[in-house]
């Protein structure tokens, strides 16, 4: 019996979920929680394999700050994330917190139910429609801090950009050519692997490039 643990800050889908793995017999949910906090209290005291984790949660501890904790507290504990959040920067984050799982809240039952035998079983499962590659990329890059990957100046470029300066409004602002800022966003770009200002912002906003 697989025994699974339930975060979300929403009642009604830590219910619905409980009800949909209610159907199959070789999993048992033991425990739920509205936040990271309230799960890590309740882990020490009973006997948990997998934790579906959400990752947007506005009171207490965040599901990324929790995952790092349970893996740290419990390395034998499983985590899948179980979010709406289908961005790379918050998948890159979670092969960063030791997740490991990544589903999508709009997932068929069926697909909750592989993966979490799939972890249970020692694997990775991420179904969030990136090519097999890609994540084993960010795999094995995995611990890397993307921040030292780029320079003070690239830095600020990826901050400008988050906060909505143009490429002129940039250069006007470190007093350099807009040419300079588009051969910086490149190399930026290239450095992490990203191929939209859309994945930039994302990949900023995750990193905490502006606080």
């Amino acid at each position: 019996m697989i025994k699974v643990f339930l975060v979300d800050d929403h009642v009604l889908i830590r219910k619905g979920i409980a009800l949909l793995l209610e159907n199959y017999r070789d999993l048992e949910v033991v425990g739920e929680a509205s936040d990271g906090e309230e799960c890590l209290q309740q882990l020490y005291s009973l006997d948990v394999d997998v934790v579906l984790m959400d990752i947007s949660i506005p009171k207490g501890i965040d599901g990324f700050t929790a995952t790092r904790k349970i893996k740290k507290e419990f390395p034998k504990i499983k985590v899948v994330m179980l979010t709406m959040h289908n961005e790379f920067a918050y998948i890159q984050k979670a092969i960063e917190t030791d997740a490991d799982g990544y589903i999508l809240k709009n997932s068929q039952a069926n697909q909750v139910y592989q993966a979490i035998q799939a972890v249970y079983s020692g694997r990775k499962y991420y179904d969030v429609g990136i090519p097999k590659e890609q994540l084993e990329k960010w795999f094995k890059n995995k611990g890397k801090q993307k921040k030292d990957v780029l320079s003070s100046r690239e830095q600020e470029i990826v901050r400008l950009t988050i906060l909505g300066y143009t490429n002129l409004q940039i250069a006007d602002k470190l007093s350099i050519s807009s040419k300079t800022v588009e051969n910086h966003k490149a190399n930026i770009m290239q450095k992490l692997d990203l191929k939209t200002k859309a994945e930039l912002i994302q990949y900023g906003i995750a990193n905490k490039y502006i606080i």
